[in-house]
């Protein structure tokens, strides 16, 4: 038994290391092997990859790995200072920082792929249809993206949820009107390039329309840069969604939202640090590994850069 194993490995290993390939399968996977062995080969990435993994493994056993409750308010013990019962110490009301913290990443990891769901499919699908048909439509839908591109994205998200009110919901709302611009942009320049591809014009000599061109031939071909910029807007998206809650036109107290939680510890920054710190760490860890993350991802996926 142990033998045909091994000879299985050795016959996969043959497969994906032939020089050429015999199948459309066999060519995948051979690009797949080379896409994370550069990936193996990049250590701020794979650290990237690590701090983002771990967040995730946070808000999905926060409930097991939280040590208090996080809405449990204890004035006889506010404001200590990192021990062995509270590892980050107690807030001004007496919760545990830590459980908190753990609890708030549930919040920013919905907030953060809610949004990423929105801006990828509406900025890809405006940003090809506008480079594919060109003429009028791109005129009209650039000129849309250039009122919103005039208007700092935390700016233009203040006044969408300020007229929709606070609220996670409303937040990214907000924050997905702000961010899709960028994508239709990078999409449309992606598209202008790939319109005039001979096998473009192959599929439009065989009568295809406009509409299964674009969704079938040129979003599968800017989708890899759209991935791209979507991981790296990751960090902005967070950075918004903590300054909403630190203004208070995000997560509402009594939610653990690290903008909320940082926008608290404010008034104790000189007595007691961690209330405003430690948020605030998490918010610049995790901004930091998707930028660490995104930088490698690009070399994976774009041909154009590694």
């Amino acid at each position: 038994m142990p033998s045909n194993t091994a000879t299985r490995i050795g016959s996969l290993k043959s497969w994906l290391r032939a020089p050429v390939p015999t199948s459309p399968l066999q060519a995948r996977a051979q690009q797949l092997r080379l896409r994370l062995l550069r990936l193996w080969g990049n250590p701020s990435a794979l650290l990237g990859l690590a701090i983002i993994l771990l967040m995730v493994v946070a808000a999905v056993f926060a409930p097991l790995i939280a040590t208090h409750d996080i809405y449990a308010q204890d004035l006889s013990i506010r404001l200590q200072p990192p021990s062995a019962v509270h590892i980050l110490g107690t807030d001004e009301l007496g919760r545990d920082v830590f459980s908190r913290i753990v609890f708030g990443a549930r919040i920013t990891l919905y907030i953060a792929v809610l949004t990423a769901l929105i801006v990828a499919p509406v900025g890809l699908l405006i940003g090809t249809t506008a480079g594919y048909l060109g003429g009028w439509v791109d005129i009209v839908l650039m000129r849309i993206v250039d009122i919103f591109l005039a208007f700092p994205s935390l700016v233009l998200a203040l006044a969408f949820v300020a007229a929709l009110g606070p609220g996670i919901e409303n937040a990214v709302i907000a924050i997905s009107l702000a961010a899709w611009p960028p994508i239709a942009r990078l999409a449309r320049a992606e598209t202008l390039s790939i319109r005039s591809s001979d096998y473009i014009a192959a599929v439009r000599l065989q009568g295809a329309s406009a509409l299964r061109i674009i969704l079938s031939h040129v979003v599968p071909m800017c989708l890899p840069s759209v991935v791209v910029r979507i991981t790296l807007n990751m960090a902005a998206i967070i950075l918004t969604a903590a300054g909403l809650g630190f203004l208070g036109l995000g997560a509402q107290p009594p939610s653990p939202e690290w903008g909320a939680m940082l926008s608290s510890g404010r008034e104790f920054v000189l007595t007691s640090w961690w209330i405003a710190a430690i948020p605030g760490c998490a918010i610049l860890l995790t901004s930091l590994a998707f930028n660490l993350f995104g930088d490698g991802l690009r070399d994976i996926l774009d041909p154009r850069h590694g």
